[in-house]
């Protein structure tokens, strides 16, 4: 885990991403979704670091339509950032699996944000 990459604007996990060798996060300028990215362009002009920091708490916006961004969004309001990284890295620690092929692991299997966050809690489904 690569825990300085933090968690992106929309929630994702920059520091489990697989491709944090050649990404560096959201706020590097070296995204290569940054010119694209419907939540980092309006964090941005919102003037917040990420969309859990947004006062507008029920926005879907882009990455937020997917299960898992907003899952983790919802928490890290709930929780905070570093609650959400201490989470993800004791969960990696166990096993738990961000990615496997492509960009689908083990937080994707949840249609439920409060499932979502209880496995987040405990990493257990």
């Amino acid at each position: 885990m690569k825990r300085e990459l933090g968690i992106a604007r929309c929630g994702l996990a920059c520091c489990l991403c697989s491709e944090n060798k050649t990404c560096a996060g959201c706020d590097s300028g070296d995204c290569p979704d940054k010119d694209r990215c419907e939540n980092r362009a309006c964090s941005l002009e919102r003037g917040v670091a990420h969309c859990f920091d947004c006062p507008e708490e029920d926005c879907r916006k882009g990455m937020l339509q997917k299960s898992k961004p907003w899952g983790f969004t919802l928490f890290a309001r709930r929780y905070g950032e570093e609650a959400l990284l201490d989470c993800l890295e004791r969960n990696e620690e166990r096993g738990v699996v961000y990615h496997r092929e492509g960009i689908l692991g083990d937080y994707d299997e949840f249609e439920d944000s409060e499932e979502l966050i209880r496995f987040l809690r405990t990493g257990k489904e």
